[in-house]
């Protein structure tokens, strides 16, 4: 069971080796930060599950939610203590991706920075790969 959470944004990475780990996602500090004020207030929760959609002129979208449990095909990664959970369907599409968390005066958002996406749309919401 999961609840709706907040919208994140796609980059493609050009020019930059990201290197491989053992996780199929990477946190940064900022990302972690962020993941572990979501979850304080709400014990019911264990973590945010990254999934992945058909939507927008691109084709595919992330979503974040909060979740409760574990689902059997879920790819788990622990980080610093916090556990982000990657739903079937996007996993292959996540290897080797940098979740980031930006905040700017104008936004606060996470951030996908993705070396496997091939276009993105114009808003950034948006992948192909």
């Amino acid at each position: 069971m999961s609840a709706s959470m907040v919208r994140a944004t796609v980059r493609a990475v050009s020019k930059r080796k990201i290197l491989g780990t053992k996780a199929a996602l990477t946190l940064t500090p900022a990302a972690v930060s962020k993941i572990r004020l979501l979850l304080q207030d709400r014990p019911e929760y264990i973590g945010l599950k990254v999934g992945v959609r058909t939507r927008g002129c691109n084709g595919l979208t992330y979503t974040l939610d909060y979740t409760k449990e574990k689902e059997k095909s879920d790819e788990e990664v622990v980080q610093d203590g916090v556990r982000v959970f990657i739903a079937k369907k996007a996993q292959l599409t996540l290897l080797g991706t940098e979740m980031d968390f930006v905040e700017s005066k104008l936004s606060s958002e996470f951030v996908f920075n993705n070396p496997n996406i091939k276009g993105t749309c114009g808003c950034g919401e948006s992948f192909n790969i």
